[in-house]
């Protein structure tokens, strides 16, 4: 027996090595895991694996079954494994027995090293080797005859006996390939002895019953003995002895064979490392059917089919174990994907913002949405675009929903502008939860004495009495170093146990997601359970929430933490600021957060991806959507990729914060600005009537007026300025109507370009879909290539009242800023709290550049009026008040719901727009 075979798999393992070191030293971290699942005691393959494994540099893991273990029990194994990202490789040691069909198949045809699966056998026959996982034994039994025995293969004769199901099927294939005449047997078959008679070649693949003589096999014959079952480490008995020219003996193959599974591991571990790089996605893209004229949003979101969520996440190189579907349109995308891509190359960052809008809006996130359906479905471009969740209160007041419009929105849309995957009722609900916190607090402290409140703060459990982590926490922010309930002094005791809220400085409200009027103030804790302790108290709707702009600015479950604990809900009788980690509840804060931080998946019309998450208001937070939403979207997209983002309102107030404020706490850098513009809103700013939700527009808007454009124009022209005094390019978007006339549409692109823009592209996408914005796809691509000099407005050290007067003047072309009492009270107080480096985040009308909402155009020399100073600490802002600001909407005398059914026997949502 020659000893080329052994000298054979050490080369196979050093060449695996290589490879793998190769791969290593562009991914240090990388390590590949193969796992064999073991139903039985012997372990002598899993020592020869184990010895090859670390000697090529890979980890193995076992999962030992017993032997008795059933195929259901088995196949549950090799699911789990199969989901295990950190796994590369499966290979099975059960016994002959249990390789059923439905076992082989569990496997994933990626994993399968083994080369078991019908989709690995099947690329094998139709000759796409390259492709697929051959069976290690097959490759070993081929090449030990071939290198080492020296056979030629072309034209001899191939028995192959005993072997059974993918082993069989492999080693057939493999010598027919090199021309081989290749028979099977198994050892009861009566004709076997002539078949051994004429075989020049005999493959032994499982043990000689001992009925059957040696004599059968004819001298001069080449034998190779596989029969050691590699897959189930059973040994053959009635082993084969020596007597034959050319024999190769059964641990050859099996050493062979467990250095090329080691070559197969190595393989498959570079094959995921490729699918973790930037890919061009194969995107199966949906097919639009455009009608005129345009139906209604709801009937084209319902002509179209989504494509099933996990599907989606598929193409754009999501892994099993990284979403959480929801129905079969939604999921939720985990975090531990920034992990497994924070070496990959951010995409292209792209900022859709508008002019000054009408009441009307002007068609943002119907421009986002036309934009990315034009960047992958026309252009197959990889993009996706990040979207604000909308409130449930406009849905059914006058506003209606905000999943784009016409053939540019996301579906499906009722479940968009509905409940999606509840993030906004685990807002309302933690939002609430520490709204309880603070009156019930108050209540207690007032109605017990220190003693009292402290024993029941700590209480005795099981005969022991212990603080809990952030009770911990409170004591070493109080500066009392000790960890014994027992030790406090009364002083620390009393210093513990009383936060000593001042009621009229508490800014925490309690929140809805309905539009109600009558909870805009309120008195609470008329029950006499609740001992006269009343006050005067408001709801906003849940989308104000400083947990909704917390959770738009958070990147980590950490961080997330960090902030709710920060969040400062009211002052102490001392004017010092008291937070949620004050009142213990931070933790079940980030319990009832801790889904609704993952973004949700849906997709566009055409099939293209979107994250929908986050929504928090564009007046008094930043009305922006999430920070995680656009870091994920940035890596799956890839280098030569698109986000586009959209930000509420006009450029000055949306544009201006997520530039100051958003992009500040991520750190990202956008590349482009799409400035949205309408005819319409043109000539509102250029003397137009004035514009009413609700009531048909006038005359002057649905006829031609040229000088109404061009005297509006001035909008658009200072948001372009507006824009480069951050440095970044802008293309303007023209939404068109079809009431919009040629002359009008171009003399708009003409004078938006003569102001600076990069670009001016008329859109057609609400009629036709991504087909309608291919222009401004290839103007934003043009755009983003020519570099983005990206700056902030103001340094964050400037002191509160000057950061205000830059945004003022710098952005509202404002002559200066007046500050009441009040505001310069607050300023004084922030600044003293240690808050007067945040940024600044304007409470601003969005139907005027200034103050005064029927003001259009461009106002000029007016005084800023600053009414209030608020703070979000935890979402890290400080909020001017320009004027009064609702942050509870109410019902029209029509509202929405009136058009809003349910078919009973469909199940199908009418009436949402």
């Amino acid at each position: 027996v020659s000893r080329r075979p052994a000298r054979r798999g050490r080369e196979v393992l050093q060449n695996s090595k290589e490879v793998l070191s190769l791969l290593q030293e562009k991914n240090p971290a990388f390590k590949p895991v193969l796992a064999i699942i073991q139903a039985g005691d012997d372990n002598l393959m899993q020592e020869i694996n184990q010895n090859l494994a670390e000697e090529a540099g890979l980890n193995i893991t076992h999962i030992c079954l017993p032997p008795d273990s059933s195929e259901d029990e088995i196949i549950d194994e090799i699911l789990k494994i199969n989901e295990d990202t950190r796994v590369h490789g499966l290979a099975l040691q059960i016994s002959e027995n249990s390789f059923s069909n439905k076992v082989l198949n569990a496997l994933k045809p990626e994993k399968d090293v083994d080369g078991v699966t019908d989709v690995n056998l099947g690329r094998l026959v139709r000759g796409d080797a390259h492709e697929c996982y051959v069976s290690p034994v097959a490759r070993a039994v081929v090449e030990l005859l071939e290198k080492s025995a020296g056979v030629n293969l072309d034209g001899k004769k191939v028995l192959v006996i005993g072997a059974h199901g993918s082993l069989e099927a492999a080693l057939q294939c493999l010598f027919q390939r090199r021309g081989s005449m290749t028979m099977s047997s198994q050892w009861k078959t009566p004709q076997l002895q002539s078949k051994l008679h004429e075989a020049d070649i005999a493959v032994v693949g499982s043990p000689k019953p001992e009925d059957i003589p040696l004599s059968w096999i004819q001298p001069g014959t080449t034998v190779l003995n596989c029969s050691h079952d590699f897959l189930s480490g059973r040994l053959g008995c009635g082993s084969l002895g020596v007597h034959f020219n050319g024999l190769i003996a059964e641990d050859d193959v099996s050493l062979l064979a467990a250095a090329l599974r080691i070559q197969n591991m190595v393989s498959s571990g570079r094959r995921w490392l490729r699918e973790q790089q930037h890919a061009r996605w194969r995107l199966h893209c949906l097919k639009l059917q455009p009608l005129s004229p345009v139906p209604s949003d709801l009937e084209i979101s319902r002509a179209q089919t989504p494509k099933a969520v996990d599907v989606l996440a598929k193409e754009i190189g999501l892994l099993a174990d990284e979403i959480e579907i929801y129905g079969r349109s939604k999921a939720k995308v985990r975090l531990s994907l920034l992990e497994r891509l924070k070496d990959q190359a951010d995409g292209k960052y792209v900022l859709v913002a508008g002019i000054t809008p009408t009441p009307l809006g002007e068609g943002k996130s119907t421009v986002t949405v036309g934009l990315v359906q034009a960047l992958t479905a026309h252009l197959n471009i990889n993009s996706f675009a990040c979207l604000r969740q909308p409130s449930q209160g406009p849905t059914f007041g006058v506003k209606g929903g905000a999943a784009g419009g016409g053939y540019a929105q996301v579906i499906p849309m009722e479940e968009f502008n509905l409940h999606l995957t509840g993030d906004i009722h685990a807002i309302t609900a933690a939002n609430n939860l520490l709204a309880a916190a603070i009156d019930t607090r108050i209540l207690h402290e007032n109605t017990q004495t220190d003693k009292a409140l402290y024993n029941r703060l700590v209480p005795l459990v099981n005969g022991v009495r212990e603080f809990s982590s952030i009770q911990l926490a409170r004591l070493k922010k109080l500066g009392i170093n000790k960890t014994d309930p027992s030790t406090l002094t009364e002083e620390e005791m009393s210093k513990f146990a009383r936060l000593n809220i001042e009621p009229s400085t508490i800014t925490w409200q309690r929140v809805l997601d309905t539009n109600d009027r009558f909870l805009r103030k309120m008195t609470i804790g008329q029950a006499h359970t609740e001992k006269g302790y009343s006050r005067q108290a408001q709801f906003d709707i849940a989308v104000a929430s400083e947990i909704m702009a917390v959770l738009a600015l958070t990147d980590s479950l950490t961080d997330m933490k960090e902030r709710l604990g920060r969040m400062v809900v009211a002052s102490d009788k001392n004017g010092q600021p008291v937070t949620a980690e004050d009142l213990g509840v931070t933790g079940a804060l980030t319990v009832l957060m801790k889904d609704a931080i993952k973004p949700n998946l849906m997709q566009t019309l055409e099939g293209t991806p979107v994250f929908v998450h986050a929504g928090p208001f564009a007046n008094i937070a930043h009305g922006n959507s999430s920070v995680l939403a656009d870091k994920i979207a940035l890596k799956l997209v890839g280098e030569e990729g698109f986000v586009v983002t959209e930000a509420g309102f006009g450029a000055d107030i949306g544009m201006e914060k997520f530039f100051n404020i958003k992009c500040r706490a991520s750190g990202l850098v956008p590349n482009v600005v799409v400035l949205v513009a309408t005819v319409r809103a043109l000539k509102m700013h250029g003397g137009g009537p004035s514009v009413t939700a609700g009531v048909p527009l006038k005359k002057e808007y649905t006829e031609e007026n040229i000088q109404l454009v061009a005297d509006g124009c001035c909008n658009l022209q200072k948001q372009i300025q507006i824009a480069q005094l951050f440095g970044v390019p802008v293309v303007v978007a023209l939404n068109v109507f079809k009431t919009d006339t040629r002359a009008e549409i171009d003399l708009v692109c003409e004078l938006a370009k003569r102001a600076g823009a990069f670009d001016a592209v008329p859109c057609y996408h609400w009629s036709v879909g991504g087909k309608g914005s291919i222009d401004l796809a290839r103007a934003v691509r043009e755009a983003a290539g020519q570099g983005s000099r990206f700056r902030f407005l103001y340094d964050l050290q400037l002191p509160i009242v000057e950061k205000i007067r830059t945004i003022a003047q710098a952005v509202y072309g404002a002559k200066d800023i007046e500050l009441s009492p009040e505001a310069q009270s607050k300023i004084d107080r922030y600044t003293q709290q240690g808050f007067g480096n945040l940024p600044i985040c304007m409470a601003k009308t969005h139907l005027s550049l200034s103050h005064q909402p029927d003001k259009k155009g461009v106002p000029r020399d007016f005084i800023l009026p600053i009414s209030d100073v608020r703070a979000s600490i935890g979402a890290g802002f400080i909020y001017p008040l320009v004027g009064t600001m609702s942050t509870m909407p109410g019902l029209p005398t029509r509202p929405c719901f009136y058009d809003i059914d349910l078919d009973t026997e469909t199940e199908q949502v009418k009436g949402l727009f």
